[in-house]
């Protein structure tokens, strides 16, 4: 067997399950040893990942496609840093409250980097570092929260299908069709009690 191409969009999305520590939300919070998570792993919680050319967004006929096949109609930009985000210290503390959405939540990220930590079938933390060229979807229905890393700033790309509704239903939701649902896809899923977390 030769050896395995590396996947290039592990240059932009990294994955790895937090430790319990409650330092500073902004640090990387790796467990020791450190326990990645591969992309594969993360779209069998229905993660989906992509790597795109950042610098050429406007132009760029793979976006264009994701856009079409996906049905997103509906583009715009956040930039969250201290300098750009009215209110950021309340911001921040509510983008790190957990919480799901009815709808799919798509984040690509033009500039900068940041946190979107999520849970596995075990409640476990998984954080996901996306960096400039990384674009993730979150399914509706999943357990969530976002931070910025130490470097303070992202700029992300914010797509929707149709009008947007970004209400946030703060942790426990589970009554929701869309948390119902996504159990029914990615946790009782076929094949999903093999997934079993080895920290576990």
């Amino acid at each position: 067997m030769g050896s395995i191409a590396k996947d290039p969009r592990e240059d932009v999305i990294q994955a790895w399950y937090m430790d319990d520590s409650d330092e500073d939300q902004r640090l990387p919070h790796h467990r020791e040893p450190k326990e990645f998570v591969s992309l594969d792993k993360l779209a069998e919680l229905g993660v989906l990942s992509w790597r795109l050319d950042a610098d050429n967004y406007e132009t760029d006929e793979e976006l264009k496609k994701i856009r079409e096949a996906r049905g997103y109609s509906y583009m715009d930009f956040c930039e969250v840093c201290p300098e750009k985000l009215p209110n950021y210290e309340e911001k921040i503390k509510n983008f790190f409250e957990e919480h799901l959405h009815t709808d799919e939540e798509i984040r690509y990220c033009v500039a900068g980097s940041g946190y979107f930590d999520l849970r596995d079938r075990n409640d476990a933390w998984i954080r996901v570092w996306v960096k400039k060229g990384g674009m993730i979807v979150l399914p509706a229905g999943i357990y969530h929260r976002f931070t910025l890393d130490s470097d303070n700033y992202i700029k992300a790309m914010r797509l929707f299908v149709g009008d947007p509704i970004w209400t946030p239903y703060n942790r426990p939701h589970d009554h929701l069709p869309a948390r119902k649902e996504y159990i029914e896809s990615f946790v009782h899923a076929e094949g999903a009690g093999c997934a079993v977390n080895a920290a576990a």
